[in-house]
């Protein structure tokens, strides 16, 4: 009883739940998709698409069948998927070969096509899967359900904004810890630590495989040009192989770039954001790479509105940094990345993604992060806001602390 009582005091004062009409909007949208493609049904277990579907990452399956109530059948922990899912079938689920009984009779036509996210299961739990449903086909829903997630809501935007006002604090605070001497890692915890204290949840949600990351990148001066297994433009030196990007040992000297490239999340859902400091002033290289950084933005925030193809903006931005002499150095140095945009949410690389032959196009609600950078092998400039697609064009929810080169 006493476990209860504090539940309900949490729940009262801290936790935000996913309203119930917001979970079951988002399974609708998918059930048109399962009916299009003739899907009697999707299998649904990573956490992302979870948190996405029901409004918890306890342990569990759900099942959406292509109409109906969806089903969610958990295994640890029952209670608390009941008290944070607004679904109304929660069901225990004891054994996983009892996973088959929530779901349509075959006999009665139900459950010959599953859709399951096969970009991101594991093959042995693909296998035992194909045994406990045989003869059912399984097919990929991974796009369906990208697709439908890509699109934000009200309710995701207002909580995206939640995002990019913990940022703004980080942000603020990073002029108080910045000084002469200070290591990239001891910059980072002090940063780190204020992310904590508002409310940062600590972990940032990935979808593609092996793809690792902490808060996000700090590096300064020539760390921001050693290049990693990191899939965005910078990549950073890392404490040690283990993990071998972002902030290292090194002091931070003056007169050199400092980026802090980092991903608030509050209740889930995130922003991107990256600024440029230094501590006294910068060569004029890296002046005039920033200068083509906020051009590129502000072209793409002119162009970026419903219906424009992705491609385009990403060919846009590259023929702005070939213009201005940057073109080696455009989104990474030695080794470029084929895009300028990603679309951020429950995870950092959701859709749209704006990238070369993309023939994809912006829709109203859509976020992503626009970063256009230049990094050379002994710094790096430019910038990263994560924007909303409205029907007017792009909004910059992260314009907050500005866009130019902070000096201190």
């Amino acid at each position: 009883m006493l476990v209860i009582a504090i539940l309900n005091i949490v729940e009262v004062f801290f936790v935000r739940y996913t309203p119930k009409s917001e979970l079951y909007r988002r399974v609708q949208r998918l059930q048109i998709l399962l009916q299009k493609q003739n899907i009697d049904g999707a299998l649904i277990v990573q956490n992302a698409d979870l948190f996405y579907f029901t409004g918890t990452v306890q342990q569990a399956h759900l099942y959406i069948p292509v109409d109906g109530e969806p089903v969610l059948a958990v295994k640890k922990n029952y209670e608390r998927a009941k008290r944070e899912s607004a679904l109304e079938n929660v069901i225990p689920l004891d054994n996983l070969k009892d996973l088959a009984k929530m779901m349509p009779d075959r006999g009665q036509g139900g459950n010959r096509r599953i859709g399951l996210e096969l970009d991101v299961l594991p093959v042995n739990l693909f296998g035992r899967y194909q045994r406990m449903f045989q003869p059912a086909e399984f097919v990929d829903i991974s796009m369906s359900i990208r697709t439908v997630r890509a699109v934000k809501s009200n309710y995701e935007i207002s909580l995206i904004r939640e995002a990019a006002k913990l940022n703004q604090k980080l942000f603020a605070a990073v002029p108080e810890f910045l000084e002469e001497g200070v290591s990239e890692v001891e910059l980072a915890g002090k940063l780190e630590a204020v992310y904590r204290r508002e409310g940062h949840q600590c972990y940032v949600r990935t979808r593609a495989f092996n793809m690792e990351l902490a808060y996000g990148h700090l590096m300064s001066g020539w760390s921001l040009g050693v290049p990693s297994a990191a899939p965005g433009p910078t990549g950073g030196f890392g404490l040690n192989p283990s993990f071998s990007q972002s902030a290292g040992k090194k002091p931070i000297a003056r007169n050199e770039p400092v980026i802090v490239d980092y991903v608030g999340v509050i209740d889930g859902y995130m922003v991107d954001q990256a600024r440029v400091f230094c501590i006294g002033d910068l060569p004029a290289k890296f002046k005039e790479a920033h200068h083509a950084a906020l051009e590129i933005q502000q072209m793409i925030v002119e162009r970026g509105k419903p219906g424009t193809v992705c491609g385009e903006l990403y060919d846009l931005a590259l023929q702005r940094a070939n213009a201005g002499g940057f073109g080696d150095y455009f989104m990474g140095y030695p080794d470029p990345v084929p895009f300028v945009g990603h679309g951020v949410g429950i995870e950092l690389d959701e859709l749209p993604v704006i990238a070369r032959g993309v023939t994809a196009k912006l829709e109203a609600g859509m976020v992503f992060a626009l970063e256009p950078k230049f990094v050379f092998p002994d710094g790096a400039a430019g910038i990263e806001n994560t924007f909303v697609v409205t029907e007017r064009g792009l909004e910059n929810l992260t314009a907050g602390c500005g866009d130019a080169i902070i000096y201190l």
